[in-house]
């Protein structure tokens, strides 16, 4: 075969693995812009505080104490929430609507969650029948087995949804209450709408300061609403 002959499979060759080289780049791209918005929401993650701001168009505020607010008329809705859980049963969180849902973000590698998971157990044990659900949203656990240790050494019996990637909690619009760490707590109000939220490990004692303005008949909640 002469030089001239040989020249065009030559060609074809670099151009087939030019071409293979480039479609994988092209998924590679895809992920690597899913993990960056993981990566950025979670920046903070595994911290034992945080801040958030309130002002211009967030419609809340932050007090003193690390807990942000919105009054009643500026809630922004929680996002669709649901999937499969840590124990492999099924949960969505809109079939809570009509009770008060804490949401608990949390990774059993992660200390502060940890140090807060006694705290939670034992105020959902209290308030269970006030109609309020907890529920919580473990992430960055790559299998099941370590969440499940997680709540079995803690004692954790309410549902925990699975999100190893943080996709559940990317669901959540930018500028409103949405958690930006791990852990992060949220109370979800009986509207379905994000009424409050913190970026912290929460001790017992400000676990039920956060929730108790949506406890029982609501009527701190709509004090809160008129101001």
């Amino acid at each position: 075969m002469s030089a001239a002959s040989r020249a065009p499979l030559r060609s074809n060759r670099t151009a087939d693995r030019v071409s293979d080289r480039g479609r994988p780049r092209v998924r590679s791209r895809a992920a690597l812009a899913v993990g960056a918005a993981a990566a950025a929401l979670l920046v903070s993650a595994c911290s034992s505080g945080g801040t958030s701001g309130g002002g211009g168009q967030t419609g809340f505020v932050t007090g003193s104490d690390g807990i942000a607010t919105a009054k009643q008329g500026e809630r922004a809705d929680a996002p669709e929430l649901s999937g499969k859980t840590v124990d492999g049963g099924r949960v969505d969180v809109a079939d809570y609507r009509g009770k008060v849902v804490v949401l608990n973000v949390w990774g059993s590698w992660c200390p502060p969650c940890r140090a807060e998971a006694k705290n939670f157990e034992k105020v959902y044990q209290d308030v269970k029948d006030q109609g309020v659900q907890f529920v919580g949203i473990n992430t960055r656990d790559t299998s099941t087995g370590p969440a499940r240790a997680f709540e079995k050494d803690y004692g954790v019996t309410y549902p925990s949804l699975y999100d190893p990637t943080g996709k559940l909690m990317l669901r959540f619009e930018k500028g409103t209450l949405n958690p930006q760490a791990v852990p992060s707590t949220l109370v979800i109000d009986k509207d379905g709408k994000v009424a409050a939220r913190t970026l912290q490990a929460l001790s017992e004692e400000k676990l039920r300061k956060m929730l108790a303005p949506y406890l029982a008949d609501g009527s701190a909640d709509s004090a809160a609403s008129e101001k």
